[in-house]
């Protein structure tokens, strides 16, 4: 069995811009010596997640911001405001709910996804960011 760490890095816009990400955890895959195994996709932060979904334009741009801002609202005035007296409590609860992290198997070199399911990040914070991905592969 091994084990390989690789990263990539990606700029996002502020609040919920959401980034197709499968194409880059797909070429870490063909880069590497494995042929099978299991990826995790991770990001190193509390107020970015990963997740999938259908990309197509109505879900990213309105569908999944709509979605988001009615149960975890940015304009509310949280506590953790308070405590650092900056204003991304909205994009830690966000990334709390959806996670930091999500596993994929593969096999014969391809992530195994289903016919429209795409692998993406989301920014959650109130300011735009260069992130980094980590990727660990585990497999033979």
């Amino acid at each position: 069995m091994t084990v390989v760490l690789e990263t990539f890095e990606i700029k996002t816009k502020a609040y919920c811009d959401v980034i197709n990400i499968t194409s880059q955890v797909q070429n870490v895959i063909e880069r590497s010596e494995l042929k099978n195994g299991i990826i995790n996709v991770h990001i190193a932060g509390s107020t970015g997640a990963i997740s999938t979904v259908e990309y197509e334009p109505g879900l990213v741009q309105t569908d999944i911001k709509d979605f988001l801002e009615k149960i975890i609202p940015y304009k509310k005035d949280y506590a953790h405001h308070k405590t650092w007296h900056d204003y991304n409590g909205a994009g830690h609860l966000r990334s709390f709910l959806i996670k930091t992290s999500q596993t994929f198997p593969f096999n014969n070199k391809k992530l195994i996804l289903g016919t429209w399911q795409n692998i993406i990040f989301i920014e959650n914070d109130e300011k735009p960011r260069h992130r980094k991905i980590y990727v660990t592969l585990i497999g033979e």
